[in-house]
């Protein structure tokens, strides 16, 4: 007996096990208007997503989100305009590369927090040196500021809305720089040292 009841157990196991892993479906077979249906489960996976693109990197506000390691460069150049030297921002360099730098944050968690930091004043060969101060940036969106450039360590941070409705925050902008000229300083190449701004998006 116990030997036909476990002959009869196998039977059965060996005839369920293919409907485990078998699609849902369903036969229909009940005359002309019969009808069958199927359920099918579809799940999408997103991660937290933050992204900063300041200059080369940025990229146009539909581009895809991809690394960039080329850091771009704003100069302010008076080899060929030394009379305008210490003469203020309404008397400009006669080279000005780069000023209009793109900025693009995309992030898809809450408010993004944006943050300049500096190491020290532009420092030449020789020591000399521009402070921060006289370096600043306007935008062409009031969504997206350019943080104020600190005289050394990181400045203020700037938080950054969501567009309304959702956690995701989108958003692209041309930073313009300038130099504000205010003084008559010593000669050289300010920026070799310390001449760098690192620009950091947080998010919760």
């Amino acid at each position: 007996m116990k030997k036909a009841l476990l002959l009869k157990t196998a039977a059965a196991l060996a005839l369920a096990t293919p409907m485990v892993s078998m699609a849902e479906s369903q036969l229909a077979a009940q005359g002309a208007n019969s009808t069958a249906s199927a359920r099918l489960n579809i799940r999408v996976v997103i991660p937290r997503v933050l992204f900063l693109g300041v200059g080369a990197g940025a990229g146009a506000l539909n581009d895809p989100l991809a690394a960039n390691g080329t850091s771009s460069t704003v100069t302010f150049d008076y080899t060929n305009n030394p009379q305008a030297v210490g003469g203020g921002a309404t008397n400009p360099a006669a080279s000005v590369t780069g000023a209009v730098v793109p900025v693009r944050v995309v992030g898809n968690n809450g408010t993004v927090s944006l943050v300049a930091a500096t190491t020290g004043a532009l420092t030449n060969a020789t020591s000399d040196t521009i402070p921060w101060s006289e370096i600043s940036a306007t935008s062409s969106a009031n969504t997206l500021p350019s943080p104020v450039i600190p005289a050394t360590g990181s400045g203020t941070a700037v938080p950054l809305t969501p567009n309304v409705g959702t956690r995701v925050t989108r958003l692209a902008a041309d930073w313009t720089f300038s130099y504000a000229n205010s003084a008559v300083v010593a000669p050289g190449t300010y920026g070799t040292t310390n001449g760098q701004i690192t620009y950091t998006a947080s998010m919760p």
